[in-house]
């Protein structure tokens, strides 16, 4: 299980950030800190394997923490999720080893990608002595892209795809909501999130989380164009 502290000032945030640690699975919240103060304390006393960290806090910055878990050597890997999006702070915390960077408001499934790539990342170091070229290429590096299946999910039918791939297109608009989408095709919500989920996971849409009243995020979605073409092999 990997030991996670979260570094976030905002407890709203933090909240969100802690139930989409939960349902990821594989991970175990040790520790949630709102300054680097206290989060250099807390790393004193505890075993941590990830940390989640955002850059403006209070006092000293998420790239201080950062660049004191270099200087000390502590073999701690780290993912941003910080509103910061210059060049000169996505590059510092890059080249003081953030294996990841995710940009506020971030996509659930950006934050569900990253915690999906390290934990196979972690698990596959974990059973390797030495390692191929084609090994550090797909499972370090991530140079190849991932294959998607040649058949829906079991549960799933084309003809519901179609026609919820349709009302997508036929909303014409930037971003809609899942209420948008059940009114349109006359379906459940539930029957809808599944659909949903499998043109996110393919990539087809983007989803964004927005904050609200804690316990419920606002989830807009839109259409990826670039990937659109990948719907010609489900219709």
């Amino acid at each position: 299980m990997t030991r996670v502290m979260i570094v976030e000032d905002d407890p709203m945030v933090a909240e969100f950030n802690k139930r989409y640690l939960a349902q990821s699975g594989g991970f175990e919240l040790a520790a949630v800190c709102t300054s680097v103060g206290e989060a250099v304390a807390a790393l004193e006393n505890s075993q941590i394997d990830l940390i989640l960290l955002d850059i403006f806090m209070p006092g000293k910055s998420g790239l201080d923490l950062l660049a004191y878990i270099r200087e000390k050597k502590k073999e701690i890997d780290v993912i941003v999720i910080s509103a910061a999006s210059d060049i000169d702070r996505v590059q510092k915390a890059l080249r003081l080893g953030a294996v990841d960077y995710l940009i506020k408001p971030f996509e659930y499934e950006r934050f569900h990608e990253a915690l999906s790539a390290y934990r196979e990342k972690a698990s596959f170091i974990l059973k390797q002595q030495v390692l191929s070229q084609k090994d550090l290429d797909e499972m370090l590096l991530r140079k190849e892209e991932r294959h998607l299946p040649e058949d829906l999910p079991k549960g799933l039918t084309q003809e519901t795809l179609k026609l919820t791939w349709t009302a997508i297109l036929e909303l014409e608009a930037e971003h809609f909501s899942i209420d948008d989408l059940v009114s349109k095709v006359g379906i459940s919500r539930v029957s809808v999130r599944k659909y949903l989920k499998f043109l996110i996971d393919a990539g087809v849409l983007n989803v964004k989380v927005s904050y609200g009243t804690i316990g419920r995020p606002v989830y807009q979605h839109s259409v990826n164009q670039s990937k659109i073409h990948i719907m010609n092999q489900y219709m």
